[in-house]
């Protein structure tokens, strides 16, 4: 998951980037990997961005210049596709400051736009990432303003929710594809070693207990074992 805060629009006028943020995903779950960096643009942050991400020139004045950081950006990325919102942008500011040092640009066959995900599994709604965060009910609490690594970690809420949710796939290791095939074929069911930790609080299951009791009597399958 990719985002960049920058000084404007564009950067074939002159605008640069001041904030990469990056958060790793695996089988469609954060790694706790990150990478993020505020940059020196080597210009001044016009006051309509500074509005808008909340990023000073007086801030970014210490920090490091993009070449200076290139090479870990490139080594956190590897070669592993890029989820943005709003790919287009991010992407031809990236690329003007790799060309800028040396660098090869990033192909748009790497990109996944939540914004192009978004529109073809609800066509007709509003695509930024605040309202796309709002329809999924995701907390935006932390967002006063835009910044690349938070925009980051939204995003990849927000693709995970487009994608058909945050289940994560049960991938079976050889011994236990196996192992359940036997049990498929002998038509016995295995035990889990250790039950699943309960999800409902002690509350929850005494309001419930109560219930069944009283309103269900001793014919409810809960009572059955």
């Amino acid at each position: 998951m990719l985002d960049t805060e920058t000084t404007g629009l564009d950067p074939s006028d002159g605008h640069r980037i001041i904030e990469i943020g990056c958060v790793e995903l695996v089988d469609h779950f954060p790694t706790g990997r990150t990478f993020q960096s505020y940059l020196n643009p080597e210009r001044e942050v016009p006051p309509e961005a500074e509005r808008v991400h909340g990023i000073t020139s007086a801030f970014l004045a210490d920090k490091p210049r993009f070449g200076e950081v290139a090479d870990a950006f490139l080594e956190f990325i590897g070669d592993a596709p890029l989820v943005i919102h709003n790919a287009s942008f991010d992407l031809k500011f990236l690329n003007a400051e790799l060309e800028r040092v040396s660098r090869t640009p990033l192909s748009s066959a790497r990109a996944i736009d939540t914004i192009e995900i978004a529109k073809n599994k609800l066509p007709g709604v509003r695509y930024s990432l605040d309202e796309l965060c709002k329809r999924f009910g995701i907390d935006l609490s932390a967002r006063e303003k835009h910044g690349a690594l938070l925009d980051a970690e939204l995003t990849a809420q927000v693709y995970l929710e487009l994608i058909g949710g945050r289940q994560k796939r049960l991938l079976l290791a050889p011994a236990d594809e196996a192992n359940a095939l036997t049990a498929e074929n002998s038509g016995s069911a295995r035990s889990r070693p250790r039950p699943l930790s309960p999800r409902l609080t002690a509350e929850e299951q005494s309001a419930h207990a109560d219930f069944v009791a009283h309103e269900l009597g001793e014919t409810a399958i809960w009572n059955w074992r």
